[in-house]
């Protein structure tokens, strides 16, 4: 069954970088985009970032220049580099990979920017 766990969410200090990662299972990887949301408390889960197939990238606004998504195929893995964070980018980070029709969710990561 499709699997996604992401990892490497913590405690940063403004100004801070962390890279989580999304470990996909279940369905053939390399054919699907992927995608980043998050979900900061009290607010609706938003869209951070997407990368499809083959390699192209897409972001919001409010992270763009900041984050880079990226994926290793070879891993089933999929990335998110965070730099420059700011306590708005507080929230609990997700992946996302939309197979045979149905969009699967991780459980996410926390990710806190405090100082």
């Amino acid at each position: 069954q499709v699997q996604l766990v992401e990892s490497g969410g913590g405690l940063v200090q403004p100004g801070g970088s962390l890279r989580l990662s999304c470990a996909a299972s279940g369905f053939t990887f390399r054919t699907y985009a992927m995608t980043w949301y998050r979900q900061a408390p009290g607010k609706e889960r938003e869209l951070v970032a997407t990368i499809n197939s083959g390699g192209r990238t897409t972001y919001a606004g409010s992270v763009k220049g900041r984050f880079t998504i990226s994926r290793d195929n070879a891993k089933n893995t999929m990335y998110l580099q965070m730099n420059s964070l700011g306590p708005e980018d507080t929230a609990v980070y997700y992946c996302n990979a939309p197979v045979g029709g149905r969009f699967y969710w991780g459980k996410g990561t926390l990710v806190t920017v405090s100082s």
